[in-house]
């Protein structure tokens, strides 16, 4: 599997260092701070799959061209929801495939089905309110955390239709940490998902480009695990 990692700051060297452990060969690297070719260079021609942990506003413009080269992307970038829709219909028309996820930990993905099914129990529990608590590392840029926000609308779409208070924290070194909870007049219920480093996140991106490779479509980190059409 010939693998485009577009952006190489810590997720990216990440990628490219476990990369060999999945059967992937990592062929080039596209990094705007660092400058150099970008992802429309004629040298990338023989990728697969594009890894792109990189910037919200690079996303929008990268995207619409690996697809129309016919490389495959797992993004794992957050942050570009708004132009969510241009996106689709990039992928869509080329007739290319992707993978995009706020967060590709296999622990999320079954936290988010544990969540759903719990937000459906309390949404007939009028006494109970329900809040959503993420902390990340410092340096990350945004709040809340694409996680968080996928948590919340799937509560929503699990049926909890009362207010769902989001809140994040940035402190430190956190890898990332969200907790959901359910409170009641005398009692609360909390899950938590903890990771305790990012290899989780770079495991997934690795296990999802070769899951995409040769596919067509929109796809999320739920059609890779097998938990249902996304």
């Amino acid at each position: 599997m010939r693998i485009l990692l577009v952006g190489h700051g810590k997720m990216g060297r990440m990628v490219e260092s476990l990369a060999p452990e999945y059967g992937c060969e990592v062929i080039g690297i596209v990094d705007p701070v660092a400058g150099g070719p970008g992802v429309d260079a004629d040298e990338w021609r023989h990728a697969e799959v594009a890894i792109d942990f990189s910037t919200a506003d690079a996303v929008v413009t990268n995207v619409p061209v690996l697809a129309r080269r016919g490389i495959a992307v797992v993004l794992g970038t957050t942050g570009w929801s708004s132009g969510e829709a241009a996106l689709r219909r990039a992928i869509a028309e080329s007739g290319s495939a992707i993978v995009a996820a706020p967060n590709f930990s296999t622990g999320v993905v079954l936290f988010e089905a544990i969540v759903a099914r719990a937000a459906e129990l309390f949404a007939r529990q009028q006494d109970f309110a329900a809040f959503v608590h993420e902390i990340h590392h410092s340096a990350k840029k945004d709040a809340p955390s694409g996680t968080a926000l996928l948590l919340e609308r799937t509560m929503t779409g699990a049926g909890f239709t009362r207010r769902i208070d989001v809140a994040s924290t940035r402190a430190g070194f956190v890898p990332g940490t969200h907790t959901v909870g359910f409170d009641g007049p005398a009692e609360t219920i909390t899950l938590t998902h903890t990771a305790r480093d990012r290899t989780a996140f770079a495991r997934g991106a690795l296990a999802a480009a070769k899951w995409v490779a040769g596919k067509r479509g929109w796809f999320t980190m739920k059609d890779v695990l097998g938990l249902g059409e996304s």
